[in-house]
């Protein structure tokens, strides 16, 4: 099969008036996972696609999946790990697809159901959503989904991993065995690649990168912090930068609190984690996006559902539950071709996973000296509550990425 070794998007096998919407978007020069993904999903292959995060794997799927449904072949099911990528998708295709008339339904939790019920009436060209409301919906006899001739698992490792495969597998109960089906993500450990092949019939295997490899534009930083100075660390590091600020927390009550203190300290921050609600959800990363608010301190529900650009730092409070999450954490700086820089706290017992993330890289990750004077966390205000995310919560942190995976794959359906 030949590809084009022209920069754009022509060549490509996309209809020319999807074409020209492209280029009125100013979407010049595809990336390497759009040149290469395209042309081999228009031919009607199977495909796995890993790239790096932030380097256009939506519209890899989402070109093909609107050409076909132009051209009338059945009903494309895009199933995600999470509601904020589920919508970052939506606005995507809607992007290119609204010119044409594109019907999509977006199955997430937290919606309301009889706009969801409406716009599966609607017969949608696409059907955008998580396990969890898929399922709901299937359940209910609501969805119907005989006629998906396309299917894509966006996060693909995040959906095939113990927590989501046995969702994923009564999903695909209702989906035709006679389809093509692609998967994407950044990182695609051997153990899930066996399992995405099961459910695949001779996929194409685009690796633009070898799995788990982290952007070359972002720079990192690890400090080797007590527990008790994470805090003060954190006010004397945010002083230092001037730009946006991503912080990722292991539990949701421990992003609470980091959100409360920053605020405490007169910083505009906010958080977002699995008891918000969708609408404080959304108004959180709207008010990243916009500027509303500096630092959005964030669980790992958006570590795979953050397209925000200019986000000059990614800093892990909490080094991440499991070593790939890694790489898709600091997926949110440096994108689309921009600089960024990521800094990790690690305790002076996380040695063993610092080696596991390094390893996972292939490289070594650069040790940062601590200062030698800290801030003092401002108090709490007079009246204030306890927290509810003291040292009981924050062992947690402390566990082996096996310990945790174990606990993770146990929480996962109740934390998306």
């Amino acid at each position: 099969m030949q590809i084009s070794s022209e920069k754009n998007f022509l060549g490509l096998g996309i209809a020319p008036s999807i074409l020209s919407v492209i280029q009125r978007h100013k979407f010049i020069d595809p990336t390497p996972i759009q040149a290469k993904a395209i042309p081999i999903a228009l031919e009607g292959k199977d495909l796995v696609g890993i790239a790096q995060t932030g380097t256009g794997k939506t519209l890899a799927f989402g070109i093909p999946m609107i050409q076909y449904a132009l051209q009338n072949k059945g009903i494309g099911l895009i199933v995600l790990p999470t509601r904020e990528l589920a919508l970052q998708v939506k606005e995507v295709l809607h992007l290119i697809g609204a010119s044409f008339g594109i019907r999509t339904a977006l199955l997430i939790g937290g919606a309301p159901m009889w706009r969801q019920i409406s716009d599966i009436r609607r017969q949608p060209n696409i059907i955008i959503g998580t396990p969890g409301r898929i399922i709901d919906h299937l359940d209910q006899r609501i969805l119907n989904l005989s006629g998906v001739k396309m299917l894509v698992l966006d996060e693909a490792d995040r959906m095939l991993d113990m927590g989501f495969a046995p969702q994923l597998k009564r999903i695909l109960q209702f989906v035709p065995a006679e389809r093509q089906t692609l998967l994407f993500s950044a990182t695609m450990p051997p153990p899930i690649m066996q399992i995405a092949r099961a459910f695949m019939k001779l996929p194409v295997q685009i690796e633009i990168v070898p799995s788990g490899t982290a952007a070359t534009n972002v720079t990192h930083e690890v400090f080797i912090v007590p527990r008790e100075k994470k805090g003060a660390l954190l006010i004397k590091l945010l002083g230092d930068y001037r730009g946006s600020v991503l912080i990722f927390m292991r539990t949701k009550f421990g992003a609470k609190k980091v959100a409360r203190d920053l605020r405490n300290a007169r910083h505009t921050a906010v958080e977002i984690h699995s008891n918000r609600s969708l609408g404080q959800r959304r108004e959180a990363l709207d008010g990243f996006k916009n500027g509303r608010y500096r630092i959005l301190v964030a669980t790992d529900i958006a570590a795979r559902g953050i397209d925000v650009t200019g986000i000059e730092l990614v800093l892990n409070y909490d080094l991440p539950m499991q070593a790939e999450d890694y790489v898709h954490r600091i997926g949110r700086t440096g994108r689309a071709g921009a600089s960024g820089h990521a800094i990790s706290f690690a305790t002076p017992d996380q040695q063993g996973d610092l080696r596991t993330i390094e390893k996972l890289l292939r490289k070594s990750l650069p040790l940062a000296k601590l200062p030698e004077s800290l801030p003092t966390p401002p108090p709490p205000p007079p009246g204030s509550r306890p927290s509810h995310s003291g040292h009981q919560n924050y062992s947690r942190t402390n566990r082996s990425f096996s310990e945790n995976r174990k606990r993770r794959d146990f929480n996962q359906r109740r934390r998306y």
